[in-house]
């Protein structure tokens, strides 16, 4: 049987919820998207239920994260508090079911020099295979260099960085998304277009602020079949020239050789389509974004893709493994 390794598998630890994430615990009992229990308690478990439903989707391993907005909103003190505990936490769920689970570490930018050094103690003390930023730290992207100890320490260690949505700054949510019902701002602001088109503007910032250049083997992982970016590949050239950015390469480029995609819960043939024309098979990596969205869904659609068995091997497994030494 094909192996499968999905990539934007989600956690919550006990502080995590007691704190950015209490809000999870406030709304007991609301099932996740993939339709089964209690959000909280299918984030909380990193045991024999999820295993279970693993086993039963056909999911061989998860590489987890702690669940958004993780550690990003936080002052400098408790997002390194945050981190370390949530990275503990999922490291003794790593050594206890090795063959099932990996690890991102959670990363607390806020502190780069501080986030840096938790990289590495993640990478090597305990096996973990990269490090998980959810979006913008109180308003600042990764282009700022303040942050860019994190990259530096990423690319010496051959370790991605992934970039998850979050909510974009409030500002941006007041102008662009405001004016509706709650429902409906909160729709539109974050899972059903801002947090998509947030993250693609923080990967376009990271790559015209010339990180890529000064770190050209630093990789990094986006999910939802690229956060709209590949539909765009076309237009970001033909508007952004090097003559303008002063970049080394054309915008597509690093697009295309510093960036890795996931599934995450939008299995959408034609949106699937569209970046595997502009990526490649070597690009794209499964992901169910359990338990947000169901891994039995995600294990269909990957059964199905319009691809030849290599190319499904490649995402289902071998990409994962070649960048994630798995």
């Amino acid at each position: 049987m094909m192996r499968t390794i999905t990539l934007e598998e989600h956690y919550a630890s006990p502080a995590f919820l007691d704190g950015p994430g209490r809000m999870l615990r406030e709304q007991a009992g609301m099932a996740g998207r993939s339709g089964r229990g209690d959000l909280a308690r299918d984030l909380s478990d990193l045991g024999d239920k999820r295993i279970a439903e693993m086993d039963a989707a056909g999911i061989d391993v998860q590489v987890l994260s702690l669940t958004d907005p993780s550690v990003q909103q936080l002052e400098a003190t408790g997002a390194v508090t945050l981190a370390r505990e949530a990275n503990d936490y999922l490291a003794d769920a790593v050594r206890r079911y090795p063959k099932r689970f990996a690890g991102f570490a959670t990363l607390p930018t806020a502190a780069p020099e501080i986030a840096a050094g938790e990289l590495e103690r993640m990478v090597h003390e305990h096996g973990f295979k990269g490090g998980w930023i959810n979006g913008h730290t109180q308003g600042r992207y990764l282009d700022d260099r303040f942050f860019w100890p994190i990259l530096e320490r990423a690319e010496a260690l051959k370790v991605p960085l992934c970039i998850h949505p979050t909510p974009p700054p409030e500002p941006v949510i007041k102008a662009y998304y405001a004016g509706f019902s709650p429902e409906v701002t909160t729709g539109l602001s974050r899972h059903g277009w801002g947090w998509h088109i947030e993250t693609a503007v923080h990967v376009l910032r990271l790559i015209l602020s010339g990180a890529f250049d000064q770190f050209p083997d630093l990789q990094i992982v986006i999910g939802h079949l690229g956060e709209a970016l590949p539909f765009m590949m076309p237009r970001l050239d033909k508007g952004l020239s090097t003559n303008v950015t002063k970049l080394d390469h054309p915008v597509a480029d690093y697009l295309q050789e510093n960036v890795f995609y996931t599934f995450s819960g939008f299995n959408f043939t034609p949106a699937f389509l569209n970046l595997y024309l502009q990526v490649g098979a070597d690009r794209i990596m499964f992901s169910a974004d359990y338990p947000y969205s169901s891994m039995a869904e995600a294990r269909d659609f990957l059964d199905q893709l319009p691809v030849s068995t290599a190319d499904r091997n490649k995402i289902a497994h071998g990409n994962a493994e070649r960048l994630l030494g798995l």
